[in-house]
């Protein structure tokens, strides 16, 4: 393989960029928050995966499932590529699971070793997770001082051969437990082909090379994130930067000026609502409209987001807002929706540049096809990136892919005359009122995202006659409300306005009652958010249950828990 184009698996991307351009950097890391940097090149990361591949190839029987936990970092990468080459299986790990649910998957995954990388802060939450007779292997930033190190081991092995010949490409290379927004996290099989299949197939859509640069911050351990980032620049050459903390983030961001940039639709909203607090839409609509200068003010909030060399953006996971998108796309970032989930690499549908259809996941991807059930309406799709299975659960695993290979996604769907498909929610999503009537909460949950004020919403029945909507307030509206004793009147009425729009824009049963602002804040930490940022439905609606009797019996239709 090392003399020739034979990009089949992770492995052999490496060693074929490691070869053809090694002294070019592939890896920047921050090692501090002074904004310090260590830098690999392509010969350096080859080494050392090479000689961890064979010191876990030597230690561990082959198909030996080895963990992953930690934040995104060169060594993550390492990691994952070691663990492939030595013909086991990755199997990454959320760090910002709940111990309970690391110990499950360790245990679940019969996982035979663990590699701990950079956690900071997260340590603590985890630290008990780790079965004690589990062996450990510490990267450079772990905070595992007295563990067996990454270095230490790299330093003592010889490396396996510069050849991946030996990576069966219908193996499987990973299991991925999913994020779960509700029960256990099941692990998805991947194959090497199928990981795979992203890059091969996306190459048609918009070319990467090896003067692309991305930006690494959205969990690893997250299929969209390792195939948007890792799979992509490893198959591509280009250059990968990692971010600190959440603190530096605009600084890493600075730093890696990426060209592709892909994030989901929290993030996305908070950048926008950043820039909207600082210049009102208003100001925006009027400046956008004086020749000349509208060039110089866009090009300066794109340069203020980091975001003024991205010529490929991409959004995913969850729907986002079409006045999001718009905005984004006015100022000359043409940002493409793209769609895909655990079970299929995240390879399915995308948006295409110029061809971009907003309130669109796109058209189907190179290789996939797809239909729509008649009866329930759901998704089907039959992609490259399809699962081999859940690992140890047959049974789920014939109820969600049928021996046709049409994968069931859960995500109800319409399709326009073009092919563009419109996802308009989850089928275990749909709830039923008092009245015996069915609602699709995240259509709704989309329209009322429009405003600033809103940081996350969930529309929820509660067993009631007409649902309601639960939600969060921005950091904006927060500061509001913290700097004018009238602005709760303010958004109380701006709410409430919006609860009338987008009441005119529903059949009647669909109409909400009430909107019911919280105080508490949803985040990963207290299980409200899955690791992309997506509500978890059933535990914020277990969480308010208790409270929704006396809220809906308080005046106004707007209510303040």
């Amino acid at each position: 393989m090392s003399s020739s184009d034979n990009r089949t698996s992770l492995p052999s991307c490496l060693l074929y960029w490691a070869e053809k351009t090694p002294d070019r950097v592939f890896l920047t890391q921050p090692v501090s928050e002074s904004g310090e940097v260590a830098t690999y090149t392509w010969a350096q990361v080859s080494d050392e995966v090479r000689r961890m591949a064979a010191y876990l190839k030597a230690t561990y029987p082959e198909g030996s499932k080895i963990a992953v936990l930690g934040k995104n970092s060169a060594h993550w990468f390492m990691a994952d590529l070691a663990i492939l080459m030595a013909g086991q299986v990755s199997v990454p790990i959320y760090p910002t699971m709940d111990a309970p649910t690391i110990t499950y998957v360790l245990e679940h995954s019969d996982a035979k070793a663990i590699v701990v990388g950079k956690m900071q802060e997260l340590w603590k939450f985890a630290a008990d997770a780790i079965p004690a007779k589990l062996p450990v292997i510490a990267t450079p930033l772990s905070p595992l001082p007295d563990a067996p190190q990454w270095d230490d081991l790299v330093a003592k092995t010889e490396p396996l051969p510069a050849n991946a010949d030996h990576i069966d490409p219908t193996a499987v290379a990973t299991l991925h437990y999913t994020s779960g927004s509700t029960g256990q996290p099941k692990g998805v099989m991947l194959s090497h082909e199928a990981m795979m299949s992203a890059p091969v197939g996306l190459s048609e859509m918009f070319p990467v090379d090896e003067k692309d640069r991305f930006l690494s911050y959205l969990p690893l351990a997250h299929v969209a994130e390792r195939e948007a980032v890792e799979t992509l620049s490893l198959y591509f050459g280009s250059a990968v930067y990692f971010a600190w903390t959440l603190d530096t983030f605009v600084e890493d961001l600075q730093r890696a000026q990426p060209t592709i940039f892909f994030s989901v639709p929290r993030l996305w909203t908070k950048f926008y609502q950043g820039v909207c607090h600082k210049l009102p839409l208003e100001k925006q609509r009027i400046l956008f409209h004086i020749p000349i200068l509208n060039k110089v003010i866009k090009k300066k909030i794109l340069t203020q987001l980091g975001l003024n060399h991205v010529r490929v953006a991409l959004t995913g996971s969850a729907p986002l807002p079409a006045n999001i998108t718009q905005w984004y796309r006015s100022l000359g970032l043409e940002l493409l929706e793209v769609y895909g989930m655990t079970e299929n690499a995240a390879y399915s549908h995308a948006n295409r540049p110029g061809h971009a259809k907003v309130g669109t996941v796109g058209v189907a991807n190179q290789g996939v096809e797809y239909r729509i059930d008649a009866e329930s309406g759901e998704l089907l799709v039959k992609s490259p990136g399809n699962m081999l299975g859940y690992y140890k659960n047959p049974e789920k695993t014939a109820e969600d892919l049928g021996s046709d290979g049409f994968l069931k996604t859960g995500d109800m769907a319409e399709v326009d005359d073009t092919g563009h498909v419109r996802i308009t929610g989850r089928v275990k999503d749909l709830f039923k009122t008092s009245k015996g009537k069915y609602v699709a909460p995240v259509p709704i949950e989309n329209k009322l995202s429009v405003s600033s004020a809103i940081e996350a919403v969930c529309v929820a029945g509660f067993d009631l006659p007409q649902p309601i909507a639960l939600m969060m307030l921005s950091e904006d509206a927060q500061e509001r409300l913290s700097a004018d004793s009238g602005a709760k009147d303010v958004l109380t009425k701006e709410l409430g306005a919006l609860r009338e729009e987008v009441n005119a824009t529903l059949p009647p049963h669909e109409h909400l009652s009430k909107i019911i602002i919280v105080h508490d804040q949803w985040t990963m930490d207290n299980g409200m958010l899955t690791p992309t940022m997506k509500i978890k439905r059933a535990v914020v609606e277990k969480f308010y249950a208790p409270k929704i009797p006396e809220l809906i019996k308080a005046p106004g239709k707007v209510v303040w828990a």
